[in-house]
């Protein structure tokens, strides 16, 4: 009985252990991760039992102190000001693979979700301005700008292959394009008074990480180290010390310390030895100094065989997307709601600026950019793929969270009320282009069917 129930309970344990390790390893996981804490912000903010605790915690102190010496903020600080530096390095790898490997490495390759991002930039700007232009709201021009590639993803994977995969990589590479569009954005436009002196002094550690990566320096220990400084430096400059992070990620090497011949070679050499070296004893290999010493260099060769940005990478990832980016929808998706009013996104022009800007504006800036980049010779249209099914793909565009509700803090830092509606009208744009995205896809794929069942009754008979 006893051993039924512990092997019984054991193999439930390996069961739920294997189904969550693969449900992690999917490409949506991260989007349902933060949709679930999306919710779990707007409950807390709003159950009675719960609202006091959920604003407690927003402005509980983390910080450190050592003898007279305090350094701390609320928590909302700590995760917008402080870990999110570590997204935005991430962001920054991200940017940096695809334009020096990846999808952005070449021209051809590049100007096609760099024409849609551009212009799915400048169009729900526009939107946005042509309601807000001299009034209280002006200031959230940036707002609709961006694209949460965790929820876009989230929500494509959801089709399957009813979108063809260049599609998916052109909405992929659109969307880094997007973020460096919406970095530059905060960095230029949502900083405080800038002090030049400590942006010098930035830029001496900025050099210093240069000099590491000429000097192929492969070890985490230096650039954590100057990433402190850096975040510390721009965190008083006033500009947002998340830039840092992005910044820093340029300097990363991208280039392993050995090439793949290399590794295979030297891994050969130490496994040979490494039996050599065995004495033949049902002992522990921990008992064997010199088959460890193998293994050590192995494992020496091995993490120098990936580039330092690709460990980074994925040492951080998991952390991003199941840690800090949750973590961040906890802080701020909770905006209470007080009546049905506040659900009215469009009873003021901020919220119809983010609403049509993200919803509209987006695939409309997307689509009329990069057709005007294909009918002209510039660019060549994803293989396999149709306008309609572009155009539907397009509105999955925008879905912007993450960055556009980072925007929302930053614009109105000074007006709460307005941050708070403003992540309202962020949620409900980003529902609206979830639904339109998936029924346009659907509709895509079903009038692609129909045509292409149609040219099959059209063929003559053999």
């Amino acid at each position: 009985m006893g051993f039924s129930f512990g092997y019984g309970f054991k193999r439930r344990s390996y069961i739920f252990y294997r189904k969550g390790r693969n449900f992690f390893s999917t490409q949506w996981a991260g989007g349902a991760v933060l949709l679930f804490f999306v919710v779990i912000a707007m409950l807390l903010a709003n159950l009675p039992l719960t609202a006091g605790f959920y604003h407690a915690l927003l402005d509980a102190p983390v910080g450190i102190t050592v003898g007279s010496f305090e350094f701390g903020f609320d928590l909302e600080r700590f995760v917008n000001d402080g870990l999110m530096m570590v997204f935005f390095f991430t962001v920054g790898l991200e940017i940096k693979r695809e334009v020096v490997s990846g999808h952005l490495s070449s021209f051809r390759k590049a100007i096609l979700p760099v024409a849609g991002a551009l212009g799915g930039m400048v169009v729900p700007a526009a939107v946005y301005a042509l309601f807000n232009h001299g009034t209280e709201y002006a200031a959230g021009w940036g707002i609709p700008m961006a694209t949460d590639i965790a929820f876009a993803i989230a929500i494509l994977s959801t089709v399957g292959n009813r979108v063809p995969v260049s599609l998916k990589v052109f909405l992929t590479a659109l969307a880094v394009v997007d973020d460096l569009g919406a970095i530059v954005v905060i960095a230029v436009f949502y900083g405080a008074s800038v002090q030049f002196d400590l942006l010098l002094a930035a830029a001496v550690f900025l050099f210093l990480a240069w000099i590491l990566n000429r000097l192929k320096i492969n070890s985490f220990l230096p650039y954590v180290l100057i990433s402190v400084a850096l975040w510390f430096l721009f965190y008083h400059s006033g500009v947002h010390a998340t830039i840092a992070g992005v910044l820093l990620a340029m300097f990363i090497p991208s280039q392993p310390k050995y090439n793949k011949k290399y590794f295979l070679n030297k891994v050969r050499f130490f496994m040979d030895d490494f039996v050599s070296k065995d004495r033949g004893e049902d002992v522990p290999v921990t008992e064997n100094e010199a088959q460890m010493r193998d293994l050590h260099r192995i494992e020496l060769i091995a993490a120098d065989s990936a580039s330092l940005s690709q460990r980074f990478d994925h040492l951080l990832s998991p952390w991003v997307n199941y840690l800090i980016l949750p973590l961040f929808a906890l802080i701020n998706a909770g905006v209470p709601l007080t009546s049905a009013a506040d659900l009215d996104v469009f009873g003021t022009t901020q919220g119809m600026g983010i609403v049509l800007g993200l919803w509209l504006g987006k695939p409309l800036g997307i689509t009329l950019m990069s057709l005007l980049f294909v009918k002209t010779g510039l660019a060549t249209m994803p293989a396999g793929t149709t306008w309609k099914m572009f155009a539907a793909v397009a509105c999955l565009g925008g879905i912007g969270f993450t960055m556009s509700i980072f925007i929302d803090t930053l614009a109105f830092a000074s007006q709460p009320h307005f941050v708070s509606t403003g992540k309202i009208a962020v949620l409900a744009a980003s529902v609206a282009a979830s639904v339109t995205g998936l029924v346009a896809v659907r509709a895509a794929h079903r009038a692609g069917g129909d045509a292409d069942a149609e040219a099959g009754d059209a063929l003559p008979e053999r």
